[in-house]
């Protein structure tokens, strides 16, 4: 079938087709220039439009266009780098525990080291000093005193040596178990530091008196050091 325009007829057809064709680029226009998403003006590809100076042209509706890389590079935050996370630091190491002084202090009776008036130890104060060694195990020694004392019969001079005497023997002793000679101090007190009071054992040297100064017959023992526990 064979179809023949006129002219008019034919130029109104032209016409039609360049209306269709601006309707569609109009509708494409629209919808790259909606507001709601970009705010800048897009052409038919999509593509922001600029002015000759490289500026991107507004919408010319609704709020502001928010920055955008390519239109507002100076306004763009630059990404931020990501920061590896910082390296762990070793635990640091607890604190050594304070290590306090232990002290054992005992009182041992002359008459249990010594006969009376002697200064040599006899079986019995040896005993007497193996088990204060036994005991003692727990505690580093550092410094060990052995103080003699004497009761007030005799001179004040006889009595200060006796009590010396005595503090020496146990000395010796101690270093026959094993305790360093440079940790042990020794010294004598007489009859300077009695025990019982000034109105007890009254009267005399009888018996019943020695027995009754036994507790200032006596040799103090002490022992400071740390303890092995700690």
């Amino acid at each position: 079938m064979t179809f023949s325009f006129t002219k008019k007829q034919l130029g109104l057809t032209v016409s039609l087709s360049c209306a269709l064709a601006l309707g569609a680029a109009a509708n494409m226009a629209s919808a790259q220039t909606n507001p709601a998403e970009t705010g800048y003006l897009a052409d038919q590809r999509g593509a922001v439009v600029k002015s000759g100076f490289g500026l991107c042209w507004h919408n010319g509706t609704g709020p502001a266009p928010a920055p955008s890389a390519e239109c507002d590079p100076n306004f763009v935050a630059a990404p931020i780098a990501k920061l590896d996370p910082p390296a762990a630091q070793p635990a640091a190491a607890p604190p050594k525990p304070v290590v306090k002084p232990a002290t054992r202090r005992v009182t041992l009776a002359a008459d249990t080291l010594f006969d009376f008036n002697k200064a040599a130890l006899r079986p019995a104060g040896q005993t007497a000093l193996d088990d204060f060694v036994s005991k003692s195990k727990d505690i580093n020694p550092e410094v060990i005193t052995a103080v003699g004392h004497a009761d007030r019969f005799g001179s004040n001079a006889y009595n200060q040596r006796l009590s010396e005497q005595r503090a020496a023997a146990v000395k010796t002793y101690l270093i026959s178990k094993g305790i360093a000679s440079n940790r042990i101090q020794t010294e004598g007190k007489g009859e300077t530091q009695p025990l019982t009071k000034a109105d007890e054992c009254k009267g005399a040297k009888s018996a019943k008196v020695i027995a009754c100064l036994q507790p200032d017959r006596r040799v103090d023992i002490e022992v400071v050091g740390s303890s092995i526990s700690n």
